[in-house]
């Protein structure tokens, strides 16, 4: 699966004083994008009583019966409850649509828990989706005026929605390292991973192939660009691989944001030049979602370039 090298991503910092001006140090932003395509982020939105309840949250819900889990369910693929299925044997995950809707997190905790778990596992929930989706809104807002596109940004945030997905792996109880999740890319605009508890097991691929360990500390953020970004902006970010690998007994939990457009994914004229010529179609986000759950999907070495190259 290639050697780690001991490099390590970018870490950048946002604070209160940066959420009131989102344009303090937006290029270093872009330029992590560009070169990595994520970087860490120092976010101190959430804080340490809300990241203790979130673990909580997440400990008993993974513990919950399994035919309570099955009730998590989506028509949308990868959306719905997934319980260590053959080729994942150690991975298991819970989506949440709409994340950020107080109704979306009520109708999830009223079909895991009874009303008074529900109403205060609601609460928090509801309260770390809105903290996680302001950083990467605040992400994207540097990134567009980076890109001199800012104009776009108001509608396309009016379009976006929110796939809260809370993910364990299971300790293989061994010294060996076994496979948590494969290399893959995310279909998302951009993705915010926290890794609750601190196992780690993130790695990154480089431009170059190699692979960074990625060992953020509590109150840091992944940031990831997705393919859809990538699309939208023409290639002038860089979209990574990336995979979890997990070793000894403990499990390791973690949660990821994935913001989707209802909109369709159309690069700006303004990022198309004679040096940067068109490179995808229009699309659709969540029919390239479905087209990455068929076997086609699977095994296109690009999702975005089978999907919609030009």
């Amino acid at each position: 699966m290639g050697s780690v090298s001991p490099l390590r991503i970018p870490a950048l910092y946002f604070s209160e004083k940066n959420l009131k001006s989102s344009c303090a140090d937006r290029d270093d932003v872009l330029r992590a994008l560009e070169e990595f395509g994520c970087f860490e982020a120092v976010y101190d939105k959430v804080t340490v009583e809300l990241h203790e309840a979130i673990f909580g949250l997440m400990k008993d819900l993974f513990d919950l019966p399994m035919e309570t889990k099955c009730k998590n369910t989506s028509s949308k693929p990868l959306y719905g409850h997934s319980a260590k299925p053959p080729q994942l044997p150690l991975h298991e995950a819970f989506g949440i649509d709409d994340a950020t809707s107080f109704e979306a997190a009520q109708n999830f905790t009223s079909l895991m828990w009874d009303e008074g778990k529900s109403n205060v596992n609601c609460e928090i929930l509801h309260s770390y989706a809105m903290r996680i989706s302001e950083l990467e809104k605040m992400v994207k807002k540097m990134v567009f005026q980076s890109l001199s596109v800012e104009k776009y940004y108001e509608s396309h945030v009016e379009s976006v929605s929110y796939l809260l997905r809370l993910k364990k792996y299971y300790g293989p109880m061994t010294d060996k390292t076994k496979l948590g999740f494969p290399s893959h890319t995310d279909k998302s605009f951009f993705t915010i991973l926290h890794q609750i508890n601190q196992v780690d097991g993130l790695e990154v691929q480089t431009k170059d192939g190699e692979w960074i360990p990625v060992n953020p500390s509590p109150s840091s953020f992944i940031v990831f660009v997705g393919d859809s970004f990538y699309a939208w902006s023409n290639g002038r970010v860089h979209c990574p691989q990336h995979r979890v690998m997990i070793s000894g007994n403990a499990d390791r939990y973690s949660i990821a944001l994935f913001s989707f457009s209802s909109e369709i994914v159309q690069c700006p004229k303004e990022l198309v030049d004679e040096g940067h010529p068109l490179l995808f179609k229009p699309f659709d986000q969540m029919d390239l979602l479905r087209f990455y759950a068929t076997e086609e999907g699977q095994k296109a070495e690009s999702t975005l370039k089978a999907y919609c190259d030009m």
